[in-house]
């Protein structure tokens, strides 16, 4: 249902202005972020329990394409979790899955792409992202992602003694390379509508000023 906010006070000339619905507004936000994204993909990068996979959904349902999540293809792939894979296969292994799986989803935009954790380090991974997409970083803290890696059992590389060192120790090593995306957003507790919001305005910001550096949200 569309939602309109009223009518605004009379201008100098007695007439009054119509505000644009809501609605409207979010379908011109969305036509200029597609209309400019043409055949590429927004691929969201940063660390586990960043939020990649929910919002990415809600900003592929926003904007009208199609979301992937790059682990669950993987897994489709190889017909097992990724925990599995790490146990079963090991770190490298799947590290080579990730990459080609990456490759292939980089060929069919425009969607937006959820990667893992690690996708990012891969420098083939982010020379593929940088020519077939817009990558975004959405970057939290240590005591956030801590917190929201807590409440699942399934992150193979924070099966150990000290998981919040763990996750100190990665984002020394991937921070580095995840500012290297086109935009970063801050990421969060909160409901991921916001989220959202200001990863459409940084996309409408970057996009419609190609030649301005990266768009950075903090």
């Amino acid at each position: 249902m569309t939602m309109t906010t009223g009518l605004s006070a009379p201008d100098k000339g007695g007439e009054h202005k119509t505000k644009m619905p809501v609605e409207a507004a979010d379908n011109d936000k969305r036509r200029l972020i597609l209309s400019h994204l043409g055949d590429r993909l927004i691929v969201l990068v940063g660390m586990m329990a960043s939020g990649k996979t929910s919002v990415g959904r809600l900003l592929a349902q926003r904007l009208g394409i199609p979301f992937v999540d790059s682990d669950q293809e993987i897994e489709i792939a190889a017909k097992m979790s990724v925990p599995e894979i790490f146990t079963m296969r090991g770190e490298a292994e799947f590290r080579g899955g990730e990459r080609r799986v990456i490759a292939r989803i980089l060929k069919h935009g425009p969607r937006v792409l959820a990667t893992g954790g690690g996708a990012f380090m891969n420098e083939e991974t982010r020379a593929g992202i940088a020519t077939r997409g817009v990558s975004i970083w959405l970057k939290a803290d240590v005591e956030t992602l801590y917190r929201r890696a807590k409440r699942r059992s399934n992150r193979p590389l924070l099966q150990n003694e000290d998981p919040e060192g763990t996750i100190r120790k990665m984002i020394e090593v991937r921070y580095p390379l995840y500012s290297l995306s086109d935009i970063t957003i801050q990421s969060e507790d909160g409901p991921y509508d916001a989220t959202v919001d200001a990863l459409m305005a940084a996309l409408m910001q970057f996009l419609t000023n190609p030649t301005l550096p990266g768009v950075h949200h903090e």
